[in-house]
């Protein structure tokens, strides 16, 4: 039987069957497993992420002989986590988790002014937290390992490259390689700071923070709700690929609540003082000026790289993109070697979330075992960033939809808001707001929409359903709203930015 491979770092698995029987993969492992045998398997998924795991566990339900392969390089620091990728361990998850806990600091906050007799300075305990989000973690990885056992997929804790298109060597942790996601050129990155593979399973506080780059806001986000000092050091600007202006309403909330941001700045050394604090120095980039500060933790949130390089898919004839070495895929998710597929988060071109690659690996699994002929569909993928006034989004930003359409045929209906919640509580809402992307000829088809407020997620959610399938402006407007709810505000949009 064919079989199928898929890279990993957030990874899953690809394989089609031929019409005809082939030759089974070989599997050879080294290391502590020198000798063991795992040939035979019609889908071999390298990488147990979100969409790798989706994909084997759909495979094997549609009868399919399949085995995982999945093995985590610890970071610089020493984290590693177990099965369930990116979004479980150091990801979504314990993100959204210690994000909870920051707001949950909020509404202490607002508590007297709802009759809450509540001490006007409340401690908040790290490492209590942390230990509740890792052992929470902790029980989805043996979660996914025990499905995998209920669906009868073989799982080795292998670290896997390619030998040639048909064979695939596994190392165990006694020929393991050294990941590289930091910084390159700046000195002291390396030995003092940390990554997002640490910052959620630190057992201490980090105390005064320095997120560094452009993808740090979530952290800085609820390192600044739970008491502690951050300061985001943006080298250009923030959430890059989203609307821009509703990234500005984001960081101008997020600056007028204690992050502290340092624009147009780009780090040059960090060293440890004689007393254990950190030293950054940075330099402005308009300017040419250096500045100095001191901190407890640096964390280097500059994203994620996909591990292909230790795949060695040059021996398989699969091609990446030479600058982010992400593996090149056609509209089936097939690489260049017709039995070799890529999902999730190593694909180029893919949004880096969870639910795509657990939809395409599902439609992966069910095309290879000739259960379907559906394509995952990219477009109008919801999502959400959790700072804490969280933006939601569906569709296009207004400058995809203007750069698409041009700005003559695009109308944007908009408008600020109060949520209910802040109000006895005389919470600040200037950031409170709502755009909705058209077309402006008639029906007016809703291109993007954006949120941002309290449940952004929740919000997002609900109206990506109605975008998808192809909503016009006319039917939100005749759609109902919830009173009184956030969610409502959206079907009273009335005023187009052209209008005022």
């Amino acid at each position: 039987a064919p079989w199928a491979c898929s890279p990993q770092t957030c990874l899953p698995g690809r394989l089609r069957w031929p019409q005809r029987r082939v030759q089974p993969p070989h599997w050879q492992a080294s290391g502590s497993h020198a000798g063991v045998r795992a040939d035979g398997y019609d889908l071999l998924v390298i990488g147990g992420g979100s969409g790798g795991l989706a994909c084997a566990k759909e495979a094997a339900q549609l009868g399919k002989k399949v085995a995982v392969v999945d093995y985590v390089e610890p970071s610089p620091r020493g984290t590693r986590w177990g099965l369930g990728g990116t979004c479980v361990n150091v990801g979504c998850i314990p993100k959204k988790l210690m994000h909870q806990a920051a707001l949950l600091g909020d509404m202490i906050r607002d508590a007297p002014h709802y009759g809450w007799e509540v001490p006007p300075l409340v401690p908040h305990d790290w490492k209590k937290m942390a230990e509740a989000v890792q052992n929470h973690v902790k029980s989805l990885n043996w979660g996914h390992r025990v499905q995998l056992q209920d669906r009868k997929v073989k799982y080795f804790n292998i670290k896997a490259s390619f030998v040639n298109e048909h064979m695939v060597c596994g190392v165990t942790k006694d020929g393991k390689e050294v990941r590289a996601r930091w910084p390159e050129g700046i000195e002291g990155a390396l030995e003092y700071g940390i990554t997002s593979d640490d910052i959620f399973w630190l057992k201490e506080s980090p105390g005064k923070t320095p997120p560094l780059a452009d993808v740090a806001l979530e952290c800085a986000g609820f390192l600044t709700g739970l008491g502690l000092d951050a300061t985001v050091m943006v080298r250009s600007i923030p959430l890059r690929g989203f609307d821009q202006q509703m990234s500005s309403l984001v960081t101008e909330y997020m600056a007028s609540h204690g992050t502290r941001f340092l624009r147009g700045c780009t780090p040059s050394r960090v060293g440890r003082l004689p007393d254990g604090q950190l030293q950054v120095i940075w330099e402005d980039l308009a300017s040419g000026k250096k500045d100095v500060g001191t901190f407890d933790t640096v964390l280097w949130a500059i994203g994620r790289v996909p591990e292909t390089r230790s795949l060695h898919l040059e021996n398989a004839g699969v091609n990446t993109h030479p600058n982010s070495q992400k593996i090149l895929v056609d509209a089936g998710e097939a690489t260049s070697v017709p039995h070799i597929y890529a999902i999730g988060d190593v694909a180029e071109g893919r949004p880096e979330l969870t639910p795509p690659a657990v939809m395409a690996g599902k439609l992966l699994a069910r095309r290879l075992c000739g259960q379907s002929s559906d394509l995952m569909d990219y477009d109008n993928v919801p999502t959400t960033v959790f700072t804490p006034l969280e933006y939601g989004c569906v569709g296009l930003s207004e400058e995809e939809a203007v750069a698409r359409h041009g700005e003559e045929h695009v109308e944007v209906y908009h408008a600020y808001y109060k949520p209910l919640e802040f109000t006895v509580a005389e919470r600040d809402a200037s950031q409170c707001y709502i755009k909705m992307v058209c077309l402006r000829e008639p029906p007016q088809l809703v291109l993007g929409l954006h949120f941002l407020g309290p449940n952004a997620g929740e919000v997002t959610q609900g109206f990506a359903l109605g975008i998808k399938c192809g909503a016009s402006y006319a039917q939100v407007m005749r759609t109902l709203g919830i009173h009184p709810t956030c969610a409502e505000e959206v079907a009273k949009l009335r005023i187009t930015k052209r209008s005022g």
